[in-house]
């Protein structure tokens, strides 16, 4: 199992777990779900919900991976196989990101 802390601006708003198994588990933090100014993570993530489940990396998260070459020389620089997307997500996302999450290996 791995886990990973997603930060909103700076501010730890869940944890993403990628199971044995595979799946993964999205889950809003108590203060984030229970603070009403809070908002969600993505349109694809509503707050109507504090735990998601999926089969695969939520899309949300896997649209934040690089694609063609960029991918392939993340992968080949920090010696990760093309095909685990939860490795490149922590490895691309927890420094410089496209908007406001970012994506930190839990300890």
């Amino acid at each position: 199992m791995r886990k990973a802390k997603i930060l909103y601006k700076n501010q730890e708003a869940g944890m993403l777990i990628q199971h044995d198994n595979g799946s993964f588990t999205f889950r809003y933090n108590d203060s984030w779900k229970n603070d009403i100014t809070k908002p969600a993570i993505s349109l694809t993530l509503p707050m109507s919900q504090q735990e998601y489940h999926s089969d695969y990396l939520f899309p949300f998260f896997f649209n934040m991976l690089p694609e063609g070459s960029n991918k392939q020389m993340v992968c080949m620089l920090n010696r990760l196989d093309l095909d685990d997307y939860f490795g490149i997500l922590l490895t691309t996302a927890k420094f410089d990101n496209i908007g406001a999450i970012k994506v930190i290996k839990a300890e």
